[in-house]
């Protein structure tokens, strides 16, 4: 009950109390059995949980399971030696690969800006950057290779982080010049060798305002990373500010202990199982989703992008909620199944793979960690034989729950498995992401500044579409984000009304088939059936 409280931020648990009505998510899931797990000694699944999700009734399978197979000592995450070469993480291992492949590229950079207003005080500031880079081992990391084969090694922890100065203060073009600036920065590539992988500007506007651009790095961050690191921020620029010391907790452990704990765990028999897992679910999968673009697809893939916001109404959102509670869904879930439903229609295809990012944060001694965490799962929707709502949601908590319970193996691994036939102008496995943000960034809270976060930085994208959303207090909301050399902006925002319109008619009627909801607007369908058939001449 105590980790329940924790981890849902609620006072008190009772014996009868369901996880999920107590909002409960996917990631908490994950976090929560990770703690379990490291309490009482036994690896626990996610099915286990959603089948169980009141507290007496999870606690009685894990009894059961004990007396089955007896507590287990589970591998710790503990320091390594800094005297021999340090190891990457898988996921690190991928994205130096790709950087060999594609030198000076800024596809993998992680912008950020900040518009700071009020008196910045700069010894403080350069001196909060300073100790977050030495605080953070991973910020510190460089990629060398001999021989083709890559290792860490770490900088020093008084390296210090670099930041550009500009004055604008009496440009006439100031705006102009801040633009510039910001592409200029944007484009400027890394050296994984040389680092650090971490690198500011700050920007100087007027006496009472500046502009911070921070880029990083994927190699070395995440997006949960940008939680650790802007609340960490603001703790030390407070501080610093007041002249006080550094009040952040000494960390346990660092990124390069956990690479090394992450190659001893995925071995033997849990790395078999994990492996066959991903060979079973996704061989014959279709290698493309082929959906009808506004213009013929590039030989080479173009990373340019752009984004529509969306927004699930509360109302709409009630809904949803209620819907996912009565057929044992999370929200993400429910929107996931939508989505095939609206990408199976758009596609004509009943088998198609959507790429779902997952924070792979569930160990406790890493959640305050800055680092390249994050995995991706190949989720494989089945809607072939005419499912109705209720049946596709069935069947899209069956895939989502099976690929998160077998969500360490690394993307890169689960691609040399399923070896998809490769091409330059699409992504193997799948084209299409939805991410769900659980990870909300807390804002800024700095002493005599207003902080807000200046631009969307939404000008390339990984995929053909992307969708992101999250909750927002009463009403889910976000960006379908979609790539520029394929579709029009008014292509994406039929889509986006196809996708509510699907959410509207799940929530009225879950018994109808899935195949047969309306997607299209009144005027949308006036247009095709009667404009366009006005064939008289």
């Amino acid at each position: 009950a105590q980790i329940w409280a924790e981890l849902l931020g609620v006072e008190r648990v009772g014996r009868h109390d369901n996880f999920f009505e107590l909002g409960g998510h996917s990631l908490l899931a994950v976090q929560l059995l990770s703690r379990l797990s490291q309490v009482v000694g036994v690896e626990l699944r996610l099915t286990t949980l959603f089948a169980n999700p009141v507290l007496s009734d999870l606690a009685e399978s894990i009894v059961e399971q004990l007396s089955r197979s007896g507590p287990q000592d589970l591998p710790a995450i503990v320091t390594v030696s800094r005297h021999e070469p340090l190891v990457l993480s898988f996921a690190q291992q991928r994205l130096w690969f790709l950087a060999q492949l594609d030198e000076g590229s800024t596809n993998y950079h992680m912008p950020l800006a900040l518009r700071l207003r009020g008196v910045l005080d700069r010894t403080a500031w350069q001196r909060s950057l300073d100790r977050l880079l030495a605080r953070h081992e991973a910020l510190r990391s460089v990629f060398v290779a001999s021989d083709g084969k890559p290792w860490v090694e770490v900088l020093s922890p008084d390296a210090g982080l670099p930041v550009l100065e500009h004055d604008l203060r009496h440009r006439p073009d100031a705006e102009a010049a801040l633009l510039e600036l910001c592409h200029e920065e944007a484009r400027t590539p890394f050296d994984l060798a040389g680092g650090p992988l971490i690198r500011g500007r700050l920007i100087r506007m007027s006496d009472a305002e500046h502009v911070f651009l921070l880029t990083q790095h994927h190699i070395v961050s995440d997006g949960w990373s940008m939680g650790v690191l802007v609340r960490e921020l603001s703790q030390l620029y407070r501080a610093f500010e007041a002249g006080q010391d550094d009040p952040l907790p000494p960390l346990a452990i660092q990124y390069p202990d956990y690479a090394a704990w992450q190659r001893r765990w995925l071995s033997g028999e849990r790395l078999q199982n994990q492996a066959q897992y991903w060979r079973d679910a996704l061989s014959g999968a279709p290698a493309r989703l082929v959906l009808p673009t506004d213009r013929p697809r590039p030989a080479q893939q173009s990373y340019a992008g752009a984004a529509v916001p969306i927004v699930i109404d509360a109302d709409l959102t009630r809904g949803l909620k209620r819907l996912s509670r009565q057929h044992g869904t999370t929200l993400f879930m429910t929107v996931l199944a939508a989505w095939a439903a609206v990408l199976s229609r758009l596609s004509g295809q009943d088998d198609l793979v959507i790429g779902v990012p997952s924070a792979n944060r569930g160990r406790g001694e890493i959640e305050e960690l800055i680092g390249f965490f994050v995995n991706t799962l190949a989720l494989r929707l089945d809607l072939s034989g005419e499912p109705s709502v209720s049946e596709l949601l069935e069947r899209t908590r069956r895939t989502a729950l099976a690929a998160q319970d077998h969500q360490d193996l690394p993307f890169e691994q689960v691609v040399e498995i399923v070896q998809p036939p490769r091409h330059l102008d699409h992504t193997p496995l799948f084209q299409v992401m939805l991410a769900w943000q659980n990870n909300a960034v807390e804002p800024f809270d700095l002493p005599g500044l207003s902080v807000e976060v200046a631009g969307d930085g939404f000008d390339q994208v990984k995929f053909d579409l992307e969708l992101s959303l999250g909750e927002h207090g009463e009403v889910i909301a976000g960006t379908l984000g979609y790539a520029t050399a394929l579709f029009d902006q008014a292509t994406i925002e039929r889509q986006r009304g196809y996708l509510l319109a699907l959410l509207r008619a799940m929530v009225a009627d879950a018994g109808q088939p899935v195949g047969r909801i309306e997607l299209l607007s009144s005027a949308e369908r006036t247009y095709l059936l009667e404009d366009l058939n006005r064939t008289a001449a």
